[in-house]
């Protein structure tokens, strides 16, 4: 990594946030190719589920206020929050930004999130719960003297994300804390889902069969309270859809077929 040289008034603490998003300093922090996620020590993904649930939830997303090209949605990437400690930042395992461009800079897939860049914080962040990080996903660990700010504290306070959802694989608990005008407080769930108005969409537990696995999944619904489904699902769906047509054409062509022959043996010519 690059080493940056940043002018002192640039980093001095005192400065407003306002400041630091100015165009000058974009010009001259650190930018995505200078902050990628990729940190040789990590040892990777710690299981399976931390690789499909993200996939799932990023296949079943469809908003129908924002563009396509208008909607970004990351799983296990490096989002940078603070100017003035630039290499501080977060890994959620999974988050939604709407309003930025698909693309850094709208040509290339980002190595990274980084927010004096993109000046957009995330809509929804959602943090499966493991052994080693379930105290601090839900708020539980404070901050050490000298360290970052937690991980709640970035969420809450820092990036003030508007809904922080936190899924247990093991108790199959889903528990979702909105943002008030300075804290979270946890929702009261119907049927373990939650309507996104903001978002015109749903968020729930699904049973159900994805990569081969039967089990309870984190996946989006529409207003009509249906599961979305995703493309290989919709394209079960219509291929089915296509056998049955296809079915009852060949019935009625068998029905009509046996009726001329009918008329034939009467004399009558069906034509």
């Amino acid at each position: 990594m690059k080493v940056f040289k940043i002018p002192v008034e640039q980093t001095d603490p005192s400065r407003s946030q306002s400041a630091s998003n100015g165009e000058s300093l974009r010009e001259t922090l650190p930018t995505m190719y200078d902050l990628p996620s990729e940190d040789p020590e990590e040892p990777g993904l710690p299981d399976e589920f931390h690789d499909f649930q993200p996939q799932l939830l990023s296949a079943t997303l469809r908003i129908q206020d924002y563009a396509a090209d208008r909607i970004f949605t990351a799983s296990d990437l490096n989002l940078y929050y603070d100017a003035h400690h630039q290499l501080w930042h977060k890994r959620p395992d999974w988050f939604l930004v709407v309003g930025v461009s698909r693309f850094y800079n709208e040509r290339d897939l980002r190595l990274s999130y980084v927010m004096w860049q993109e000046k957009v914080s995330p809509m929804v962040v959602v943090e499966l719960l493991s052994p080693g990080t379930e105290k601090e996903d839900l708020g539980q660990t404070e901050q050490k003297e000298g360290a970052p700010p937690t991980k709640w504290q970035v969420y809450e306070q820092i990036l003030r994300v508007p809904y922080y959802v936190v899924f247990d694989r093991y108790t199959d608990r889903l528990r979702v804390f909105s943002l008030t005008d300075t804290h979270y407080q946890e929702l009261t769930l119907t049927d373990d889902r939650l309507w996104i108005p903001d978002l015109n969409i749903g968020l729930g537990v699904w049973e159900g069969t994805y990569q081969g696995s039967h089990r309870r999944w984190l996946r989006w619904y529409s207003a009509d309270g249906t599961w979305i489904p995703t493309d290989s699902e919709s394209l079960v769906a219509n291929r089915a859809l296509l056998e049955v047509e296809r079915q009852r054409a060949e019935t009625e062509r068998q029905r009509a077929d046996r009726l001329a022959e009918r008329l034939r043996s009467l004399g009558i010519d069906p034509d």
